[in-house]
C-alpha cells in the first residue's frame, strides 16, 4: 500500500498575501481522496523525532537557535517565514514524515511526504522557506541504521538543492544530483555531485531527453540502494518562481520516467513534494497529484 506522510500542522498560517501557497498542503490530500487515488488508510501521521536524527545533519548551534527562537534577524529573514515555535515544530514533524516514509519505501517500494523537499536548508542555516533538510535527515537516518549503504538524491525542483549539496559535499555515501534552472535562485550555486543547469524556457522534449540519458547512467555508475526524489512542480511554465517551460503533461512524464526507472532497477524511492508557485492553485494541485497517481499506477 502507498503510504503518505501528512499532518495538520503542514498547513501553517502565514500573513495575508504571502507568496508561499501553504493552502496546497490542505487541498492536495483532499483532492487525492476526492478522486479516489487515495483513502484515509494511505495516510499516516508523523510526530516529533529524536533530536539525534536532526543533529546528524544540522549543527547543534543552529538547531538550538531554531528551537529557542534566538536566530538573529538577518538569518531569520533569509528563511522567508515569520519564525515561531509552531513553525519549527512543523519542520521537525515534516522531517519525521520523511524518516518514516523512507522506512515505508523500503517495505513497499515507494512512499511519499505531502510536504518536504526542503533542500535550501544548510547544515548551519536555513533559507528560502526551508529550515531543516528533510531528505538529508532521512538519508543520514537510513545510513546510520544500516538500512541503506549508498543513497542517490534526485532533485528535480526548478531551484538547485544548494543546502543538500553543502551537507553531503564530503560524504561518499550520498550522491547528490540536481537538475535545475540556470538563471534562477540560488544565484550563487553550490556544487552537487552532478549539476545540470538548464536554460530559461527549456521545453518538455529537451528536459526529458536530458533526464532520460542521465538518470539510468547515474544509477548504473553509482549503484545506490535507495533513492530520494524531490519532485517539485515549479518546473512548469506558469510558475512565478521558476523560469523553465514545461507543460503539466511534461512534468507528469518526468515523474513517470523517474518512478518507472526506480521500479525497473528495483530501487526503493521516497518522494518529497518540493516547490510549486503557479498563480493558479489548481495547476499546483494537479501537477502534485499526478505524482501520487503515478505512484499508485506504477507500484501497486
Amino acid at each position: 500500500m502507498l503510504k503518505i506522510a501528512y499532518h495538520n500542522i503542514y498547513k501553517h498560517p502565514l500573513p495575508e498575501g504571502h507568496r508561499f501557497p501553504m493552502i496546497k498542503y490542505e487541498l492536495l490530500p483532499e483532492q487525492l481522496m476526492y478522486e479516489g487515488t487515495c483513502t484515509l488508510n494511505n495516510f499516516f501521521e508523523p510526530n516529533i523525532p529524536e533530536d539525534s536524527h536532526i543533529l546528524r545533519v544540522h549543527t547543534e548551534g543552529y538547531y538550538q537557535h531554531l528551537k529557542n527562537q534566538t536566530l538573529d534577524a538577518r538569518a531569520a529573514r533569509k528563511i522567508g517565514f515569520p519564525l515561531s515555535a509552531e513553525l519549527v515544530k512543523r519542520e521537525v514533524i515534516i522531517a519525521d514524515g520523511t524518516i518514516k516514509a523512507s522506512k515505508f519505501a523500503l517495505k513497499h517500494g515507494i512512499a511519499m511526504n505531502i510536504a518536504g523537499g526542503t533542500h535550501h536548508a544548510y547544515s548551519n542555516r536555513g533559507e528560502a522557506f526551508c529550515l531543516l533538510n528533510d531528505q538529508a535527515i532521512g538519508a543520514r537516518y537510513l545510513l546510520h541504521e544500516r538500512l541503506a549503504s549508498k543513497v542517490l538524491i534526485v532533485d528535480l525542483d526548478v531551484h538547485q538543492g544548494n543546502g543538500t549539496a553543502e551537507i553531503f559535499q564530503n560524504d561518499a555515501k550520498v550522491f547528490t544530483f540536481s537538475m535545475h534552472g540556470k538563471g534562477n535562485y540560488p544565484f550563487k550555486k553550490e556544487r552537487s555531485d552532478l549539476d545540470i543547469a538548464l536554460e530559461n524556457n527549456t521545453d518538455d522534449t529537451t528536459y526529458l531527453s536530458i533526464l532520460k540519458r542521465t538518470l539510468p547512467k547515474l544509477i548504473e555508475t553509482e549503484n545506490p540502494d535507495f533513492i530520494y526524489y524531490l519532485c517539485g512542480v515549479d518546473v512548469v511554465a506558469s510558475d512565478k518562481l521558476g523560469k523553465l517551460g514545461l507543460t503539466i503533461e511534461g512534468c507528469k512524464a518526468r515523474d513517470r520516467f523517474v518512478l518507472q526507472t526506480c521500479k525497473k532497477y528495483n530501487l526503493p524511492v521516497m518522494c518529497s513534494m518540493g516547490g510549486g508557485y503557479s498563480p493558479d492553485i489548481k495547476i499546483i494541485i494537479e501537477a502534485h497529484a499526478n505524482t501520487f497517481r503515478l505512484a499508485q499506477e506504477i507500484f501497486f
